[in-house]
């Protein structure tokens, strides 16, 4: 049992390790593009923010760790636990390698659930609990969307009324308030995905009998804040790439517009205790903002191409989570 808590929290510290290049990418990817920040400036200050967010609430942590299914009365939970951190690492790395913003999340929460039902059957996934979840997951890039379009139309007649139309002038002030709002996304990304692989461990911990609440432990918090943040500073250019440049032409005035919609999206589902995919939020920002300042310019196929990805990643998962438990705890060991 040692043996296999060890390999939990090596995994879910990978899992953290590779979301905070994968995902943190996205947070950072505006104010590099349009040169806010240079890359190593963003880069380190994105990974210490992140350190700082993950560390602040653990609201987030306790849904994993206990609305999918309730790891204190579930059968072989340990086991469980092992083959949705190796179906979620396998996917997030096959996205990053092609590039797509794919969500960490999604594949997190529907390889947990793959993993349950190989483990323990289909009964013992809380189907309430997960399809709580899913609905947040679903909402939060229409609202993303749709907020971003209304705080772009908003700075656009704030910009008309005082008069501040030169280009030039508007591109450093913007560019200022991108330190400021990339500042506040980073912190925010923290706040909510570091806390997936804290919700995780402590999952297994509760699963294996080594604690009975769904309280996260101080060294588990830290573990998985280092994780993220060094994970964080390894940069993640393949996204960066994707989130900059292949959706639509981002200008300091969109990118703060998406930063800020982001921010707040993300920070209001930390508060309320329940994980989204920051992923998706980011994606779904630029492409609201990124609407109203050129509509025709967005690229629909790019949006489509990672449209596919977000809907077809969770039942992916699934399958995935629950073919690795078949065959190394039902064929191999």
């Amino acid at each position: 049992m040692l043996t296999y808590l060890i390999i939990i929290v090596v995994l879910a510290l990978l899992f953290d390790f590779i979301n905070g290049f994968h995902d943190t990418a996205n947070a950072i990817a505006t104010s590099i593009s349009t040169r806010a920040l240079s890359p190593r400036v963003a880069i380190a200050m994105a990974a210490t923010l992140n350190f700082v967010g993950a560390m602040v609430s653990s609201k987030v942590a306790k849904t994993v760790g206990g609305s999918i299914a309730n790891p204190a009365k579930i059968e072989n939970g340990v086991e469980i636990v092992i083959a949705t951190l190796l179906a979620a690492i396998i996917w997030n790395l096959l996205t990053w390698y092609l590039a797509i913003p794919s969500s960490s999340s999604h594949t997190l929460l529907g390889s947990l659930a793959g993993a349950v039902i190989a483990g323990a059957g289909i009964h013992a996934v809380n189907w309430n609990g997960f399809t709580q979840i899913i609905i947040i997951l679903v909402l939060s890039p229409i609202i993303a969307f749709a907020l971003g379009y209304l705080i772009m139309i908003l700075i656009k007649y704030i910009v008309i009324w005082s008069g501040n139309t030169s280009r030039s002038k508007l591109n450093r002030i913007f560019r200022t308030l991108q330190i400021l709002s990339a500042g506040l996304l980073s912190y925010s990304h923290g706040g909510n995905d570091a806390q997936k692989a804290m919700g995780i461990i402590v999952f297994g911990l509760v699963a294996a009998g080594v604690q009975t609440d769904l309280e996260v432990p101080l060294w588990v918090k830290i573990a998985a804040a280092l994780a993220m943040g060094l994970g964080t500073s390894i940069g993640g250019w393949r996204i960066i790439k994707t989130v900059s440049g292949k959706i639509v032409k981002i200008e300091p005035i969109n990118g703060f517009a998406s930063d800020l919609t982001s921010a707040l999206v993300i920070q209001f589902s930390t508060h309320i205790g329940k994980p989204l995919s920051t992923t998706h939020v980011i994606s779904s920002a630029i492409i609201g903002t990124g609407s109203v300042m050129r509509f025709h310019e967005v690229q629909w196929g790019t949006v489509g191409r990672m449209l596919i990805t977000w809907v077809i990643t969770i039942p992916i998962s699934i399958a995935l989570a629950f073919s690795i438990y078949f065959v190394l705890f039902r064929l191999i060991f």
